[in-house]
């Protein structure tokens, strides 16, 4: 599907609803084509951080093992 830059401006509902339903709209701005709408694919899981619940530099923290005590360490002296 084809729309301009106004119909994006005044019925930006509308073409929401097309790519929702699975189609491509391409904007238009004076005649030439500017922009491609398409449906969100959603961002896949990196595999390595879903093997450790810590990831980045707290993966390789030994005190981090046991996380529960770890915490309550943390907030002993707070309270």
């Amino acid at each position: 599907m084809k729309a301009t830059a106004k119909d994006l401006r005044f019925n930006s509902k509308e073409l929401l609803d097309t790519v929702n339903r699975g189609e491509e709209v391409i904007i238009t701005f004076r005649g030439k084509p500017c922009a491609k709408l398409v449906p969100y694919q959603g961002i896949k899981k990196n595999v390595e951080s879903e093997k450790s619940g810590l990831f980045g530099i707290w993966k390789n923290y030994d005190e981090t093992q046991k996380v529960d005590e770890y915490v309550r360490n943390l907030r002993k002296g707070r309270f």
